[in-house]
C-alpha cells in the first residue's frame, strides 16, 4: 500500500522528466528580426531621442543629422533658379516692334500698288517697300529663333538646377533618422554630438513582438511537417515556469547540417538535422536567446 502511494507521488515527476526528454520533437533558440539603423548622411548627430529599451513605430523620427549646409545649398539653388527664369525672354514682346514695322510697310505697299496700277506712282518705290518688308520678316524669324533657342537653353539649365534641388532635398530627408520597423531599440551605437559617416551604425531595433524559434529536426521528423503547419512551442526557465505558445512553421531548410552543439533532438542517432523557423507571437515573457521545445501536431 505504501509503495502504491509512493508511485502516485512520483508519477508527475516521472511524466515531467519524460516530457522534457522524450516528448518534444525539436529544440532550438528564439531569435528576433533585428535591423541596424545606419546613417545615410555625413555629419554631426544633432538629436537622437531613442533610448535602449524604447518601443518605436515604423517610420517614427528617432533623430537627425546636421542639415545646415544642405539647407544653405538648397536656398542657393532656389535663388539661382529664380534668377534664371527671370532671364527668359518673352518672344512675342521682343518681336512686336518688328512685326508692327512690317504691318506699317504692308499698308504702304498696298498704297504703292494702287498708285502703280493707276500709273500715278513709281514702281521703284513699291519694290523698295517689298524689299524692306522681306528683310524685316527675315529679321523676325531670326530673332524668334535666337530667343527661343535662348529660352530652351535656360529651360535646360533650370531643369538641371531642379534636379540638384531634388538631390539636396533627398539628402535632407536622409539626414532624418527613421525607424525602419516597429520594435524595441536594443542597442544604441551613437550619441548626440558625435560625427557619423554614411553607413555607420546608429541604432539596432528588434521586433520582440514576433519572435522566431530556430529549431532543428532530424530527417525522420522532417517528413511530418511542412511550411504553414501549426505546432506547439514550450519555453521557460524551469519546469515550474514553462509556458505553451502556438507556433507556425514559416521556413524549412533545404540542406542538412550537423547538429549544433547546444541543441539536442529527439533522434540522437542522426548526426545531420534540418533547420526550421517557427513564428511565435510573444506576450513579453519570451526573451531572445531562450531555449524552446517544439511538439508537432499529429
Amino acid at each position: 500500500m505504501n509503495r502504491f502511494f509512493v508511485i502516485l507521488i512520483l508519477l508527475p515527476a516521472i511524466l515531467a522528466c519524460r516530457d522534457s526528454k522524450g516528448e518534444y520533437d525539436a529544440s532550438g533558440r528564439f531569435e528576433a528580426t533585428e535591423l541596424i539603423v545606419s546613417s545615410e548622411a555625413n555629419g554631426r548627430v544633432m538629436e537622437l531621442w531613442a533610448e535602449e529599451g524604447a518601443r518605436v513605430d515604423s517610420g517614427a523620427v528617432l533623430g537627425y543629422i546636421d542639415t545646415i549646409q544642405l539647407s544653405f545649398q538648397k536656398r542657393r539653388l532656389l535663388v539661382g533658379n529664380q534668377a534664371l527664369r527671370a532671364r527668359r525672354a518673352d518672344v512675342s514682346k521682343q518681336i512686336a516692334v518688328l512685326k508692327q514695322q512690317i504691318t506699317n510697310l504692308e499698308v504702304e505697299r498696298e498704297r504703292a500698288q494702287k498708285l502703280v496700277k493707276a500709273d500715278a506712282g513709281n514702281r521703284k518705290t513699291l519694290e523698295d517697300i517689298e524689299a524692306q518688308t522681306s528683310t524685316l520678316q527675315r529679321q523676325v524669324e531670326a530673332q524668334r529663333s535666337a530667343l527661343e533657342s535662348g529660352n530652351l537653353s535656360a529651360d535646360k539649365e533650370g531643369a538641371a538646377i531642379e534636379i540638384q534641388i531634388a538631390q539636396t532635398e533627398d539628402l535632407i530627408r536622409k539626414s532624418m533618422i527613421l525607424a525602419p520597423i516597429s520594435g524595441t531599440v536594443t542597442v544604441r551605437y551613437s550619441n548626440r554630438g558625435e560625427f557619423r559617416g554614411v553607413g555607420q551604425p546608429l541604432l539596432k531595433i528588434a521586433d520582440l513582438d514576433n519572435l522566431i524559434l530556430r529549431a532543428y529536426v532530424s530527417a525522420l521528423d522532417l517528413s511530418e511537417i511542412k511550411v504553414g503547419d501549426e505546432v506547439e512551442v514550450f519555453t521557460g526557465f524551469d519546469n515550474n515556469t514553462t509556458k505553451e505558445y502556438a507556433g507556425v512553421v514559416t521556413w524549412i531548410s533545404q540542406e542538412a547540417e550537423f547538429t549544433p552543439k547546444n541543441i539536442q533532438t529527439r533522434d540522437q542517432r542522426s548526426n545531420l538535422v534540418y533547420a526550421v523557423k517557427i513564428a511565435v507571437k510573444n506576450d513579453g515573457y519570451i526573451k531572445m536567446g531562450m531555449y524552446g521545445e517544439v511538439r508537432f501536431k499529429n
